[in-house]
């Protein structure tokens, strides 16, 4: 899988810090939060996209991959509520030890980037949700998903191995979301959800993702 991106970088004091984002805009992608959860709507190249950025993210662990998304149109069948917000993305690995509050300043001292082809592997369908229930039983266990919100983004941050891992969801849409929802016109949603059962999120709310081919414009 070959997936174009910029790389940025910003400086704040002697640290430097490196952002990758997608080459083109992410349109077709809304991140909702509704306090007790998330859900990610997405069309099938968005779909397909957040599945490669959460590979890279799993082969970036000194990168910040944001996914900005904050603003799009919402989906035409889930209008804004009250009470709700759209959020950026930003997912790293836990050994960055990024804090979210320095996100607004390296946000603004980022440079114009420059582009870059990136070759990941394919991510797997195969789900195997034994490992994650046996990981459960170690109080050290690091393959979890932690979450923060700052600066109107929500951060994920993990393992590799748990990104590795649930890129799968978003690869599900994409290839699954477009065949189901013509032939299901009562029930037109195909979804699928991080899921606090199946032993992935530490500190971290579900995610709800959800294809979607129609926006509000």
């Amino acid at each position: 899988m070959k997936l174009p991106v910029t790389i940025h970088r910003a400086r704040l004091g002697p640290v430097e810090f490196k952002v990758i984002r997608p080459a083109r805009a992410l349109l077709g992608a809304v991140l909702v939060d509704h306090d007790s959860h998330l859900d990610a709507y997405l069309d099938q190249p968005a779909a397909k996209l957040f599945g490669g950025l959460w590979t890279l993210a799993a082969s970036s662990p000194r990168s910040l991959i944001h996914l900005p998304m904050r603003g799009n149109p919402a989906p035409a069948h889930e209008p804004p509520e009250a009470g709700t917000r759209q959020l950026d993305l930003v997912l790293l690995h836990h050994s960055l030890q990024f804090a979210p509050s320095r996100w607004k300043d390296v946000r603004a001292r980022l440079d114009p980037g420059r582009r870059q082809t990136v070759t990941l592997p394919a991510p797997t369908l195969a789900d195997d949700p034994l490992i994650y229930q046996e990981s459960r039983r170690y109080r050290e266990n690091r393959d979890l998903f932690h979450q923060h919100v700052h600066a109107e983004t929500l951060f994920m941050t993990g393992s590799a191995k748990v990104f590795r891992d649930t890129a799968r969801h978003f690869i599900d849409v994409a290839r699954n979301g477009p065949g189901y929802v013509p032939v299901h016109p009562r029930y037109p949603r195909f979804c699928t959800q991080l899921h606090a059962h199946a032993g992935i999120l530490g500190n971290a709310r579900e995610i709800r993702v959800e294809y979607c081919d129609k926006w509000i414009r």
